[in-house]
């Protein structure tokens, strides 16, 4: 293995380093609100957490529907334009969250109502970006070049999102709906840096008609095994859910955290991802495939397993014996998030390069955008089925259904197995 150095993020063109630098500070914003939406709006504002989930939902389909438009426009018009006009949105749309009890207030709408109608904006502007965003990269670089671009882009976007957990919960304990204002002046920022200091190195293609790049997606979904790894991802990503939408009202009603334990707490997501994403895709680089996505699925379930445990304790509500659960909320909750993101840096780039390998170069983008509307349809789904539960009042049962979830997809996976080539399924090449 080859010993780590800083030259493998020397040598890029500039723009590579500030699309970099406006990719870190944009998730930054994100990770400012993460962990504190769900609770602002379920405990805070009185929005029931199944509508929290369904506008989670919502915006998780906006975003899907608007990453296929985004790939689209960026082919036709270029990179930069759409780049800028998707920052230039989330600027307003994400600053919207800030505002949604006085648009209550001035609409017909309720305060779900309203959340749900924000949620849906944000969505279809920050889906436009990471089309515009990958390839506008991709234009700048070649070869191992390109895949240390995009690791760069992997590394700062999980030190962006820790910086964001931390700040946000400081933030949030000084007034709450500073988060959701700090998120989308971090996009205004982003689109002022991106017009001033990032060129157009891209015209676009006026001539590529509609209908072409529409046929090209329809074709990569009707193919059975692209449709059958994307569901399986869709599966995956109910899992991924459950950190933003479920997981902090357990942390907080059910163990006492404050907003900024909360915060310091999720830091260990983006910290154990930068810390094992390389070695251990490494360690498991001589395994078909589909047996790394099947490992993932087993520290996935334990994550599930582990605040499942919260509730087999009877700890009973907060604030009672505060220093104790303390301790023991710490210990909890840290043991699902390095476990749940052993299992995400396992499926993460593993899914990817799957399903990359399942068909031709010219079909490899329709398969991917396929593979992302699968991920933003299942966090969406995952975020409004926990919240039924917990409005509910079944969240106890919550999280042995996901532990089942984990077993069907590495059942799942094995069946799929079958259907793919050794080369397909990542065996070395011989000879």
């Amino acid at each position: 293995m080859r010993r780590p150095s800083l030259d493998a993020v020397r040598g890029f063109d500039r723009a590579v380093y500030i699309v970099a630098a406006g990719q870190l500070l944009n998730v930054f914003g994100s990770g400012l609100v993460y962990p504190f939406a769900t609770i602002h709006f379920h405990l805070e504002i009185g929005i029931a957490l199944s509508l929290v989930g369904l506008g989670l939902l919502v915006k998780s389909v906006g975003t899907a529907v608007a990453t296929t438009v985004g790939g689209y426009l960026a082919d036709r018009i270029g990179r930069k334009p759409v780049m800028v006009a998707a920052m230039a949105g989330n600027a307003v749309t994400l600053a919207g969250y800030a505002f949604v009890p006085a648009i209550a207030a001035a609409t017909p709408l309720d305060a779900a109502g309203a959340f749900i109608g924000v949620s849906a904006l944000s969505g279809a502007t920050n889906g436009l970006y990471t089309p515009a965003g990958q390839a506008y990269i991709a234009d700048l670089t070649e070869g191992a070049e390109r895949d240390r671009a995009y690791s760069l882009l992997k590394v700062g976007n999980n030190v962006g999102f820790g910086m964001g957990f931390v700040v946000g919960g400081l933030l949030y304990e000084w007034a709450e709906v500073a988060v959701f204002l700090a998120d989308g002046f971090t996009s205004a920022v982003v689109a002022v840096l991106l017009v001033v200091l990032v060129p157009r190195i891209h015209a676009g293609q006026p001539g590529v008609a509609f209908r072409d790049s529409v046929g090209d997606w329809t074709g990569a979904v009707t193919k059975r095994r692209v449709l059958a790894l994307a569901a399986l991802n869709g599966g995956f990503s109910v899992l991924y859910a459950q950190m933003q939408t479920t997981v902090p009202i357990v942390a907080e009603a059910r163990l006492g955290l404050s907003s900024a334990e909360i915060g310091t707490l999720y830091v260990l997501n983006p910290l154990t991802l930068v810390l094992l994403q390389i070695p251990l895709v490494a360690a498991v680089t001589d395994w078909r495939r589909t047996r790394g996505l099947t490992l993932s699925t087993g520290f996935w379930a334990v994550s599930m397993l582990v605040v499942w445990l919260i509730y087999l304790l009877d700890l009973g509500p907060a604030p009672v014996g505060r220093h104790s659960l303390l301790a023991l909320g710490v210990v909890l909750v840290g043991a699902h998030l390095v476990t749940r993101t052993i299992g995400e840096v396992l499926h993460s780039p593993i899914s990817t390069s799957l399903m990359s390998a399942l068909g031709s170069d010219g079909e490899r983008g329709a398969q991917l955008s396929v593979l992302e509307v699968a991920k933003r349809g299942g966090m969406g789904v995952g975020s409004f089925a926990g919240g039924l539960f917990f409005d509910y009042g079944l969240a106890a049962w919550l999280w042995p259904t996901l532990i089942g979830l984990c077993v069907l997809l590495a059942v799942g996976l094995l069946t799929f197995e079958r259907t793919l080539s050794p080369r397909e399924n990542g065996a070395p090449v011989e000879g």
